[in-house]
């Protein structure tokens, strides 16, 4: 049996009690198989800005840096700003993704069974993966960027060969490991830029061509951004893969989860080398916070999403038939149609819902290997 460790961040706002629900699920998995996380919750984000004058503090990050993954929830509160009126969320965060080499960001854009989505075009399916380049791109500028006497101000695109390479290598490994586009389960990955208008871009998808050319199993394209906005909701069933510079994947995103159902059910990871972080992809909603109502799906699906990652990097069958129990629980509550938060129509509270998906481990998916 091995063990994991895990560095937890419950952060602010809801995320202590999306963080809760998650780690009641994570209890229930190890229950049914042999699996052991060693999980150690660390207080960093506003909060601890507030009261500590530090949002992450050089010995959590020690502990990130140690840990097998880093399960974070929501983090920030918007009135809680440096002295130079920006928030403290972005620092910490970019502060982990550089320290731990965390250059693809992960976004799955999946209409679950039971979800309704917006569009018309659902039919055939949605089941995309929106893959963000985490450290380069318009994003590169955090913390530097120029202001000229309040009449001008400038901020920088980065596009390197090595970060473009790397990033377009996980986007055509991870199109190998999936079922395709649902539209004819066809393995797909579009690189998504503006190659028409900007160098940084034309060099991206001259890059992102080179790799392609070594994975002749797997089809490529390439898409301008503003027709993609289209595409993902004039056809979303004919993609599978969506690779692209940090801030057109940070726009995207958002778009992918307002198609299936919001970002209450919108887990992400961010890959590196050697290191992962696993996250929700919607804010800390201070307005929702000891309520009992926030909806946990999205960190107990990148709890899910942790855990098929240390599969893969450990070879461990037990982990990734881990992750895959709490995904099929998470279809099996929401396919019923009878828990579920308010913002997928319901009056369930986090707790219900995080029992809920533990009962549905427990009664069908007790683990074989």
């Amino acid at each position: 049996m091995r063990n994991y460790s895990i560095a937890a961040l419950p952060g602010d706002g809801i995320g202590p009690e999306c963080m809760d629900a998650t780690l009641h699920v994570l209890d229930r998995v190890q229950e049914v198989c042999p699996l052991r996380l060693n999980i150690e919750r660390h207080a960093a984000g506003a909060e601890h800005f507030l009261e500590h004058g530090t949002a992450l503090p050089d010995k959590v990050l020690q502990r990130c840096l140690d840990a097998d993954a880093v399960l974070l929830a929501a983090i920030g509160l918007p009135d809680v700003r440096k002295p130079d009126g920006t928030e403290v969320q972005p620092e910490m965060m970019m502060g982990l993704r550089r320290a731990l080499g965390l250059y693809a960001a992960v976004r799955p854009v999946k209409l679950f069974p039971g979800v309704d989505s917006p569009l018309t075009t659902a039919a055939a399916g949605i089941d995309m993966v929106i893959v963000r380049e985490n450290l380069e791109g318009l994003f590169a500028s955090f913390g530097g960027g120029c202001q000229l006497n309040d009449q001008l101000a400038t901020d920088t695109i980065v596009i390197t060969r090595e970060g473009t390479r790397r990033v377009v290598e996980y986007a055509f490994e991870l199109s190998r490991r999936r079922n395709g586009r649902p539209r004819d389960g066809r393995r797909q990955v579009a690189c998504v830029d503006k190659a028409n208008v900007f160098r940084s871009f034309a060099f991206f998808r001259k890059v992102f061509q080179e790799v392609a050319d070594r994975y002749p199993d797997v089809d490529s394209n390439a898409v301008y951004v503003d027709a993609m906005s289209l595409y993902m909701v004039t056809s979303p069933s004919d993609w599978d893969v969506l690779v692209m510079e940090n801030q057109f994947g940070d726009i995207l995103s958002d778009l992918g989860a307002a198609l299936v159902g919001g970002l209450g059910l919108g887990p992400s990871a961010e890959i590196g080398q050697e290191h992962a972080l696993f996250q929700p992809s919607h804010g800390s909603a201070p307005q929702l916070a000891g309520k009992n109502v926030a909806n946990p799906l999205a960190t107990i699906l990148s709890a899910a999403m942790m855990l098929d990652w240390l599969g893969q990097r450990y070879s461990d069958p037990v982990a990734r038939a881990a992750a895959d129990a709490i995904d099929q629980a998470v279809i099996s509550v929401l396919s019923e149609r009878e828990i579920r938060t308010a913002d997928l129509g319901g009056t369930s509270s986090t707790r219900e819902v995080a029992s809920a998906v533990a009962d549905a481990i427990s009664v069908n998916q007790k683990i074989a290997l």
